[in-house]
């Protein structure tokens, strides 16, 4: 095991997901996350910005089987928003704790959440993942190279892991895993996933569908739950109007990255 790391030690989140929902009407909950390497959580000297509890470091630390370094921790993104803020937090701690293991990291970070998102991977996008069993269901084609542009609109909402509304997205899957390998086709995937959440679980006037018409993106994306809203783009081509036509919405946090495959 590695020694505690006092260096800052940063762990990328996510901006929503480019597919969830369950496999098959029941199966379990799985998911494409979409990496965001714009927005993370970084370990810093006490107190810090964002605040893991004492019970959740106790019982983290206890799931490791090794003491947290008395550390801080400063996020990027709101709590609730669906970027992966409570997973980066604890990933963040476990890795400055000297554990690197990613297998070990979601095993302890599923005792404390009840459903995590796979921000410990080296490829968290490449995986078809299941939150409330902190696994891999199979190795799934990376996304394709895209520009993102993104905010978080609308109310925030933590995950609440015994949640199992979502939509079937078994075909979607298949899909992304067998048709074509391109940017347009997996936007296109990416806008029903979110189209099929939002006729789900609402908001009834959600505006990304027409911003996307709009603004010629090649599709849309959201944190199926939470308040994390994107576009997507080909890389470089987004225009700058996007920045302001999400903020115009009421989308606050609005920054523009690249994501998929380098």
């Amino acid at each position: 095991m590695r020694q505690p790391d006092r260096r800052v030690t940063r762990v990328a989140g996510h901006l929503g997901e480019w597919l969830q929902g369950r496999l098959g009407p029941a199966g379990p909950v799985a998911l494409i996350t979409l990496c965001c390497p714009a927005l993370g959580v970084a370990t810093c000297a006490p107190p810090g910005r964002l605040a893991v509890p004492p019970g959740a470091r106790a019982r983290f630390a206890a799931a490791l089987g090794v003491p947290l370094p008395d550390l801080g921790l400063s996020a990027d993104m709101p709590p609730g928003g669906g970027a992966g803020v409570s997973t980066a937090a604890l990933v963040a701690l476990a890795r400055a704790a000297g554990v690197v293991d990613p297998a070990r990291i979601a095993a302890a970070c599923l005792t404390v959440e009840g459903a995590t998102d796979p921000l410990m991977l080296p490829r968290p996008d490449a995986v078809l993942w299941a939150p409330r069993e902190a696994r891999t269901l199979s190795d799934v084609p990376q996304p394709c190279r895209a520009e993102i542009v993104a905010g978080f609109l609308g109310p925030v909402e933590r995950t609440d892991p015994s949640d199992d509304r979502f939509p079937d997205i078994s075909d979607l899957v298949a899909r992304w895993c067998e048709g074509p390998r391109t940017l347009r086709a997996q936007a296109a995937l990416a806008a029903v996933s979110a189209e099929r959440t939002t006729a789900l679980r609402g908001p009834a006037d959600d505006p990304m569908a027409r911003l996307a018409r709009d603004l010629g993106a090649l599709g849309h994306v959201r944190a199926h739950t939470g308040s994390a809203r994107g576009l997507v783009f080909p890389p470089g081509t987004a225009p700058a109007a996007a920045l302001e036509a999400l903020a115009s919405v009421g989308a606050t946090g609005v920054i523009g990255f690249a994501t998929g495959t380098p």
